[in-house]
């Protein structure tokens, strides 16, 4: 069964399935799919026109965290999700923490950060305020041992290695202060980028980011 990821690479989400696919040596191909604007056939895919979502011969799936569960389930011959219930749990718990509390949060600084807007100071005091909570939260579960989960590569490494250096540069930049600077973000990221996947994936997000200036006239990521 052959999937389609549809998106683009400059999507964190988007990036974090397809570095679970390269690592379980999923066959996939993909098809660029930009929004703002959402061309109208995109709704027929993605309900809500968001990206990315998956094309599968039994229909198509939206949002990240449903379209990774799909992955795992249906191509378990690289299992990246302990086999122990308990352990499993840990590792979604990992990736809710990270993608709600701290990304979800500092995804209202990317504007000025990336893309020359502006964030009121009210804005910045309510997310650094909301994001030392979830970064508190995040460290007391992370382990980064050498993987965020322990000992073995899983899916919450997948969201932490597209995740955490875009939080870590948008803060610094617009907070004037980097607010995952108590987390081995920099050895990490050195590390994962040995990593054919991520390697695949940062060139590939060059590409793309290369892509969107030209598309949207703005500088690129």
């Amino acid at each position: 069964m052959t999937l389609k990821l549809c998106g683009f690479a400059v999507s964190n989400y988007y990036n974090k399935l397809k570095i679970q696919l390269l690592e379980k040596q999923v066959e996939f191909d993909e098809d660029l799919v930009w929004v703002n604007p959402v061309d109208p056939s995109v709704y027929l895919r993605s309900p809500m026109g968001k990206v990315p979502f998956l094309e599968t011969p039994l229909g198509c799936l939206s949002e990240s965290a449903v379209c990774a569960e799909f992955i795992e389930q249906t191509y378990a011959q690289v299992p990246l999700l302990p086999s122990d219930a308990f352990a499993a749990a840990k590792v979604r718990e990992l990736i809710v923490y990270l993608e709600t509390h701290i990304e979800l949060v500092a995804r209202e600084l990317y504007g000025q950060a990336f893309f020359g807007g502006q964030t009121s100071e009210a804005t910045q005091a309510r997310v650094r305020k909301q994001l030392a909570k979830g970064v508190e939260g995040f460290s007391k579960l992370a382990k980064f041992s050498p993987y965020v989960a322990g000992d073995h590569f899983t899916l919450a490494d997948c969201a932490a290695i597209v995740h955490l250096p875009v939080v870590s540069m948008a803060t610094k930049l617009v907070l004037g202060e980097d607010m995952l600077a108590a987390l081995p973000v920099k050895a990490y990221g050195k590390q994962m980028a040995e990593r054919t996947s991520v390697q695949k994936v940062n060139a590939d997000r060059k590409v793309n980011a290369e892509q969107m200036a030209a598309r949207y006239a703005k500088p690129v990521l």
